[in-house]
């Protein structure tokens, strides 16, 4: 085989599952592997096995289930190995390494992570704001509600959907309060503030609903009780929680490389991090001091101008995208752009940190709202490939899709972007800095460096102009995600210097036949999957998949 079928490692049991010993099977041997269409077949078999049985309409994760859910694991896993891929196109053994990385991620789940036992926010059931990344980040409980996912207005068929669906939130929480015996108490401390903020959702569902669809409305109510009820268990509960969040640097590290396929360790990415911390801090302030005659940006204080600057800027962004050659620009694009900027809303102090940054220039939040162009590609454009059309579990998607977000507000600050607009160039100095604090903050809790009160301040401590205070919304839902999702915190860093490399080497091996546009458009027909992937795929150099596989 040319391929590395890597040995999945050991990794210490946070929770001991005892295992029953199994009937012996008579069931056929499955048939081989041994072409592409094969193991596109699998994947969806796969992704079957994943996910837990429902019973009633309630995901079973109760220690049998997932008990049982493991010990079948290692079946799959031994029939993916077994595939021989000699001879196969690099594309199509990209994909066997992207089925390899949801089995690591959900080994993973079981040895390690246990949300279903450790984290309460993972039984919230009603999600009523859209993701802009693939899939909703972070481990979330199989069945949920996408509200987004619905067509709006609400068809009668999905009402009635959706009301029976929120109808199953007290039997969800009950099997909760079984399944939660975990001892993670910055987990527990936080996921009590997201249910309490279901229930909020709940309530404002139900108003929504109450003149045109009262039984939808009352299945609202209902979910938003039995959700006020699970919050009171949970606090009666807070006091026993006195263990640790993070997983430590030894787990870190595997899911890391063997799931998020990043050829880094927990000690080089604090490095990377820490680099880029400082460079982004030192650009600032000679930017600052290039623009040190200008006038400050003034930040927008009415629904006009809001509205007027945020089109404008959508307007002149896509333009500049086709202009200056940057990529190829579909009509899907602009609406997909247009449809995101959001509403004013009357200045409270701070709004949170991109708010502080999209009021005080429109067009710098744009570059990193890439995400829409990409979602909406995913709709309007689907790929060829069915594989690299489905969402990666486990988010490990996150080093292409927050990485590509991240790069493309410097990359398009050095083509030309804000030349017009020297000011905001500091912005995306700043927004760099944030996302470097904020991911050590995330590295410092797996590593049981600092706890999640220590990394929201480490965070704040270090991103300018008091953008980001430490009891502020944005940083301290981004920090309770990066507890709940290793190695989330990191990739928007990681995954654009991951980006940098594959550029450099994609430009060298061009040479003068080389294009900013040429390269966009290849990258974005590969998919949205981790970057060592796209790299080998891209320059036909295997060694960052390799180092990812093989580390550890």
């Amino acid at each position: 085989m040319t391929r590395l079928h890597a040995i999945f490692l050991c990794i210490p049991l946070l929770t001991t599952l005892t295992a029953c010993t199994p009937a012996k099977d008579t069931t056929p041997e499955p048939p081989a592997i041994t072409t592409h269409d094969q193991l596109v077949r699998f994947f969806f078999e796969w992704r079957k096995f994943a996910e837990p049985e429902m019973k009633d309409g309630v995901p079973d994760y109760s220690p049998e289930a997932m008990a049982q859910q493991h010990r079948e694991s290692d079946a799959w896993q031994k029939r993916l190995n077994a595939v021989d891929t000699t001879g196969w196109p690099i594309h199509d053994q990209v994909d066997w390494y992207l089925i390899w990385a949801e089995m690591n991620g959900l080994d993973f789940m079981h040895h390690v992570m246990q949300p279903w036992v450790r984290d309460p926010a993972f039984y919230v059931w009603f999600h009523p704001d859209p993701t802009d990344v693939p899939a909703r980040e972070g481990p979330n409980i199989h069945g949920c509600i996408e509200l987004p996912d619905y067509a709006q207005p609400l068809s009668d068929d999905d009402a009635a959907e959706i009301a029976a669906r929120l109808r199953k939130a007290p039997a969800v929480f009950e099997q909760a309060r079984r399944n939660l015996t975990g001892n993670a108490r910055d987990l527990w401390i936080t996921g009590i503030r997201s249910i309490e903020e279901q229930g909020a959702s709940l309530l404002e569902f139900a108003g929504e609903q109450s003149a045109a669809r009262p039984d939808l409305a009352a299945a609202a109510h209902e979910a938003q009780a039995a959700s006020e009820s699970f919050v009171l268990w949970l606090k009666e509960q807070a006091p026993s929680k006195t263990g640790p969040s993070g997983i430590g640097k030894d787990n870190y590290n595997w899911c890391l490389q063997k799931v998020h396929l990043m050829p880094h360790d927990w000690a080089e990415e604090e490095r990377i991090l820490q680099r880029e911390l400082d460079r982004s801090h030192a650009s600032l302030r000679l930017t600052e001091h290039l623009n040190r005659n200008l006038p400050q940006l003034a930040k927008i204080d009415n629904a006009e101008d809001y509205d007027r600057e945020m089109n404008k800027a959508v307007t002149e962004y896509m333009a500049f995208l086709k202009d200056a050659e940057i990529m190829t620009v579909k009509d899907y694009m602009d609406p997909a752009q247009r449809a995101k900027i959001g509403a004013f809303r009357p200045n409270d102090g701070i709004r949170g940190f991109f708010d502080e940054i999209n009021y005080r220039d429109a067009m710098v939040m744009r570059t990193h709202s890439y995400h829409w162009i990409e979602l909406a590609r995913l709709r309007e454009e689907p790929y060829d490939d069915p594989i690299r059309q489905t969402p990666l579990l486990f988010n490990i998607f996150d080093c292409r899709a927050e990485g590509l977000a991240t790069a493309m507000e410097e990359l398009l600050m050095h083509a030309g972007l804000f030349e017009n607009r020297p000011r905001a160039k500091e912005l995306v100095w700043i927004m760099l800095a944030e996302r470097c604090a904020r991911g050590l903050g995330g590295l410092y809790q797996h590593g049981l460096e600092m706890d999640y009160q220590q990394a929201c301040e480490f965070a704040s401590k270090w991103t300018p102009r008091g953008y980001l205070p430490a009891d502020g919304g944005t940083i301290t839902h981004e920090e309770q995600f990066y507890l709940q999702q290793p190695p989330y915190g990191s990739s928007y860093v990681t995954g654009k210097l991951l980006l940098d490399q594959l550029l450099a080497e994609y430009a060298r091996q061009r040479g003068d036949q080389f294009t900013l546009k040429g390269f966009m458009d290849d990258l974005n027909r590969a998919g949205i999957i981790p970057v060592s992937l796209l790299y080998w795929e891209m320059t036909g150099d295997k060694s960052l998949v390799e180092k990812a596989a093989m580390g550890g």
